[in-house]
């Protein structure tokens, strides 16, 4: 157990009772790692901290053996169980003093008591630090622009990483070629030394070996000891349908290699989508601005409208076509995650030439004189005047 667990109050953090379900925590959980994920709040620091510290407290929370070692550990320190020095008085309960031996507490005998303490503290029986445990690989950010069209139905795109992985020249063992390294004399190949605090001891890095439980006498000039260095290689990264611009992709297992045997980490990738000069995104619809003449929109037309994928469609414009009206096509969007597509939104723009030839002039010259008495405007000039009398009666 890590002992900065002990001044954390996890169920705090989660909004929980102690005595919560497991259907409790994880409900409680993914309500508020859904508020506070990274990718709904982009840009918020705290949301971000928060989030981590919500994630660590339902990582123990719901394991059950961590969780019941958390609780035991915080009802024994919160008790006063352990109060080093002052006579080696205990101080279990109020009003009662017991004398402790420590030995017996940390001793060879003391049983199923000690073995909890050193499962506190990371320490065996009698003292002797665990062996390095496997270590999880680092998670890795990368990002891609990728095209309108691309974004529509999903896309595999190779990704090319420069990440962290084990020296090309030493496989990973630090040591010069023909050598190899041994066991660390520090620790004794376990990576960590117990450090002793206030009465209690607690396990660090090991700092002759940095944590590695070994020890190089002759370093590999590549890596000059560490056992790592930089690799090139190639992902292939499948980006799902309908993706939105700004999005944020975890790909699991793409990330850095794990250390002593322990899982790789994920890919992070940032998707930007690039503008298309005709179609735009809404929701999982895409929109589209069509032109059309003064005498489609009058008379009603057949017009051709772009859709994406390419190709085109013919939408029927009925006579008396307002300014603006928009016409769905379906299942011309963007792909759902259930394989139904959205649909395409085209909204017409009555386009007014700005050159005209002589008889174009005359005959709408024509039309004019034969529509003078139709008076678009009048009920607009009605409402407002009945607008302002309103005002001055009030």
């Amino acid at each position: 157990m890590n002992k900065d667990w002990l001044e954390k109050d996890f169920y705090a953090l989660l909004g929980v009772s102690k005595d919560a379900t497991a259907d409790e925590i994880k409900k409680k959980y993914r309500k508020l790692a859904r508020e506070l994920h990274p990718d709904k709040n982009p840009g918020d620091k705290p949301a971000e901290e928060r989030f981590k510290a919500v994630s660590e407290a339902y990582d123990v929370l719901s394991d059950d053996a961590k969780r019941k070692e958390y609780d035991e550990a915080r009802s024994l320190f919160a008790g006063g169980g352990f109060r080093p020095g002052g006579g080696g008085g205990g101080g279990f309960g109020r009003g009662q003093q017991y004398d402790v031996d420590m030995g017996d507490l940390f001793g060879e005998d003391s049983g199923g008591f000690g073995d909890f303490l050193g499962g506190i503290f990371n320490r065996g029986r009698g003292g002797a630090t665990r062996p390095a445990q496997p270590r999880r690989g680092q998670d890795l950010e990368s990002s891609l622009t990728l095209s309108f069209d691309d974004a529509l139905d999903g896309v595999t795109v190779p990704l090319r990483l420069s990440t962290d992985a084990p020296c090309s020249s030493c496989h990973g063992t630090g040591a010069r070629a023909g050598t190899v390294p041994r066991m660390c004399p520090t620790c004794d190949g376990s990576g960590q030394t117990s450090r002793n605090a206030g009465g209690f001891a607690f396990a660090d890095p090991c700092v002759t070996c940095r944590g590695r439980g070994l020890f190089v006498d002759d370093p590999c000039p590549s890596c000059h000891g560490s056992g790592r260095g930089l690799s090139s290689r190639t992902v292939q990264a499948r980006i799902p349908a309908g993706v939105r611009n700004g999005a944020r992709i975890r790909l699991k297992g793409k990330g850095g290699a794990g250390e002593r045997g322990g899982p790789s980490g994920d890919l992070l990738v940032d998707v930007t989508i690039a503008a298309h000069p005709v179609f735009d995104r809404k929701g999982d619809n895409i929109t589209v601005t069509v032109p059309i003449t003064f005498t489609e929109a009058a008379l009603g037309a057949d017009v051709s409208v772009p859709t994406p994928r390419g190709g085109s469609v013919k939408v029927k414009l009925p006579a008396g076509t307002a300014n603006g009206r928009t016409f769905r096509v379906r299942g011309k969007g963007i792909r759902r995650k259930d394989g139904t597509n959205g649909d395409l939104l085209a909204t017409v723009e009555v386009s007014v030439p700005q050159n005209l030839t002589s008889e174009a002039r005359d005959a709408l010259q024509g039309y004019a004189d034969q529509t003078a008495d139709h008076d678009p405007r009048k009920d607009l000039f009605a409402l407002a005047e009945g607008a302002a009398g309103s005002r001055g009666t009030s």
